[in-house]
């Protein structure tokens, strides 16, 4: 477990830098390209991924990387671990106002995720668990050192008997998800970017975000390691676990309920 604490100091130290590289690339002029599937593509996003590729080799040595930049070149061993990578995750609120985009690291020991972080660099904040072991969250601007950043534990909260609040995406609210939260005693709906929704679960600010929408792992994966450290839960709308992996899916996600505690 010591280790897991060590390489999750290290997942930190990396989401710090490679925040601060999106921070300033977001504070000029830059590129914006398409991928294949029509999503955006920004110098951040290949600017972020380039300070983490560098790093986690020396931090994390011997163990397969699967980035969101460079998923098709990874060969994986059925069973191994390995760390998955969005090195900015939610482009679209990158592009836009309102600062709601991450950086997320995970490691995924045995289909699950053993630890992660997730960093918000234009909000100043950062969220970080250990399976089993606990999350933690801290104001980390730009620039600050994660190691001397007063870090500070946090816990999904019960579900009240009423009242609930639901988190979903900003940018892909759909029929379904509406429907699904049209069942639930719902008192308040906040719509958020990127993996933060998870991490507010994980605080106790929320109860239910629901995905129906596709994701891929690297979207998912740093987010449910902070919400299960916190005692949350992410499943399956039929109940199952949530696992990843899926190489032979392309590592793409099905829908999936997270919950709080």
């Amino acid at each position: 477990m010591n280790e897991l604490h060590a390489l999750l100091a290290r997942f930190t130290a990396l989401s710090a830098e490679a925040g601060a590289r999106v921070v300033e690339v977001r504070s000029r002029s830059y590129g914006v390209a398409s991928k294949s599937d029509g999503s955006p593509l920004t110098e951040a996003d290949l600017a972020a991924d380039a300070v983490i590729a560098a790093g986690l080799p020396r931090a994390a040595p011997g163990i397969p990387v699967v980035s969101e930049e460079d998923a098709l070149h990874v060969a994986l061993r059925a069973g191994a671990p390995f760390i998955l990578v969005d090195p900015l995750d939610g482009t679209r609120e990158f592009l836009g106002p309102s600062g709601e985009f991450t950086v997320n690291i995970a490691l995924i020991e045995d289909g699950v995720p053993a630890c992660g972080v997730v960093y918000a660099p234009a909000l100043g904040m950062a969220w970080r668990g250990i399976r089993g072991k606990g999350a933690q969250a801290a104001r980390l601007a730009v620039g600050d050192d994660p190691s001397r950043a007063e870090w500070r534990t946090i816990q999904a909260r019960p579900r009240p008997a009423a009242d609930w609040t639901a988190v979903a995406s900003r940018s892909h609210m759909d029929a379904e998800t509406t429907a699904f939260l049209a069942g639930l005693p719902i008192g308040e709906h906040r719509s958020i970017g990127s993996s933060i929704k998870f991490c507010l679960l994980a605080q106790g600010e929320a109860d239910v975000y629901p995905r129906f929408g596709p994701t891929m792992e690297w979207d998912t994966a740093a987010g449910q390691a902070v919400l299960e450290a916190a005692g949350g839960r992410v499943e399956t709308p039929a109940g199952a676990p949530f696992r990843y992996g899926k190489t032979e899916q392309g590592f793409l996600n099905g829908a999936f309920i997270a919950w709080g505690a």
